[in-house]
């Protein structure tokens, strides 16, 4: 099964934008995102292992890895300009996978994280290690609508699974400084995140020698770019001096 999705193919696109999910995420999460982003961008999505379409692929639970895959994947976009966008969990993968297509010769544009500390303050939490009900109460703190899905018993069964693997992976990730990052960085998060703060993001500054780094703060909670898609996208296209709209 391949690693990434594209609802609107754009062969004449001039960029592409490659999102990848926040823990327990699928591809589905940015579905509606090309329709916004205009002609002159071609959206992918990572789908990551164990999940959705891919729920019979095995799960990964090593955020190296995991990135190794996922740059293995994304490699062959790079024949065009491409940019990466990663909300919580896919901020971090997004910086490794960014630094595994710089050693390859063909980094992306920019670099957006949102919703994310940056990879060398990870914190100490440890939602993978709750049970059950504690897991889903995590994912209710988060603003997500994970957690009312997740009352139903059938899909709890299905689903919990990988988001544990998720939340473990993400909780294990160590940080190598090395090599350093040379690619702009936008940080963004919205202003009631219970996790993540403005001070948070600021450390992304340190992870990146280029210029320019920006932290963008929009109204909401952890998943405030769900409300705030429009704000998001362009502030996205802005920044990647992209003309607005179609």
């Amino acid at each position: 099964m391949t690693w990434l999705r594209c609802v609107e193919p754009r062969p004449w696109a001039s960029l592409r934008l490659i999102c990848l999910p926040h823990a327990g995420g699928s591809a589905v999460f940015y579905r509606t995102w090309a329709r916004e982003t205009g002609p002159a961008v071609e959206v992918h999505t990572v789908q990551y292992p164990g999940r959705a379409d891919r729920m019979s692929d095995p799960l990964v639970a090593d955020a190296h890895q995991l990135a190794r895959l996922i740059a293995a994947a994304v490699a062959p976009l790079t024949d065009r300009p491409a940019a990466l966008f990663g909300h919580s969990m896919g901020a971090v993968l997004a910086y490794e996978v960014a630094r595994l297509l710089q050693e390859r010769g063909t980094p992306p544009v920019h670099l957006f994280v949102s919703g994310a500390r940056p990879p060398h303050d990870r914190g100490d939490e440890r939602i993978s290690e709750r049970d059950d009900d504690g897991v889903v109460a995590a994912l209710g703190e988060l603003g997500g609508t994970d957690a009312k899905v997740l009352q139903d018993e059938e899909l709890r069964e299905l689903v919990l699974p990988y988001v544990r693997n998720d939340f473990a992976l993400i909780e294990n990730y160590v940080h190598r400084p090395e090599p350093r990052l040379d690619v702009p960085v936008t940080a963004l998060l919205g202003d009631a995140d219970s996790r993540v703060d403005p001070d948070h993001v600021a450390g992304w500054r340190a992870v990146t020698g280029a210029e320019p780094f920006k932290v963008e703060v929009l109204p909401g909670d952890h998943f405030y770019l769900v409300p705030r898609q429009s704000e998001v996208i362009a502030e996205v296209l802005r920044t990647l001096e992209v003309p607005v709209g179609p």
